[in-house]
């Protein structure tokens, strides 16, 4: 299973390298990891991707909170959360399908960014089901270049599931 950790740190050079060589010498995979600045001053939240069970993950915790500029490890996989990517995407778009390649990247809500004569680079946000659909939309085209960042994760104030939500509703 994969469990989606959101890890506080002091926003302090070399903090990033030890969390990852922590994991590297357990030989555990980060499969995606996001970094940015936090809202109080001089913290970053780290979002982190990583495999395993519930087991393994609570060790990696317990590693994580014995290195010194970690604050607070949260596991938020079964916690509501927003959960967002960002997708850029190079599609070959020539004349003839250009029109088609624009339809079909509206219904995922992406946007233009880039034009040439033979592709389209396009931007897409949204939680990492749509990545994944888009791209296997997309495929047909040719794909020239993909870049994808990490998920970002926060945890739902009304503690509103909406997976539940969605699941609830087909059911209907």
């Amino acid at each position: 299973m994969k469990h989606t950790l959101s890890v506080l740190v002091e926003d302090e050079a070399g903090v990033l390298s030890r969390i990852s060589s922590l994991f590297a010498r357990r030989g555990f995979n980060i499969e995606s990891l996001a970094v940015g600045p936090a809202e109080q001053e001089g913290v970053s939240r780290i979002t982190m991707v990583v495999p395993g069970d519930d087991r393994v993950i609570e060790q990696l915790t317990k590693q994580l909170y014995k290195l010194v500029n970690v604050l607070k490890v949260q596991d938020v996989t079964e916690t509501p959360c927003v959960e967002r990517e960002l997708l850029l995407l190079k599609v070959n778009a020539t004349t003839s399908n250009r029109s088609e390649v624009i339809e079909l990247s509206q219904i995922f809500r992406a946007r233009v960014v880039d034009v040439s004569e033979d592709s389209l680079t396009l931007e897409v946000v949204g939680d990492p089901g749509k990545m994944v659909a888009i791209v296997q939309v997309l495929q047909k085209f040719g794909l020239r270049e993909i870049a994808r960042t990490g998920k970002i994760a926060l945890t739902r104030e009304s503690g509103v599931n909406t997976e539940l939500l969605k699941s609830l509703q087909a059911k209907v």
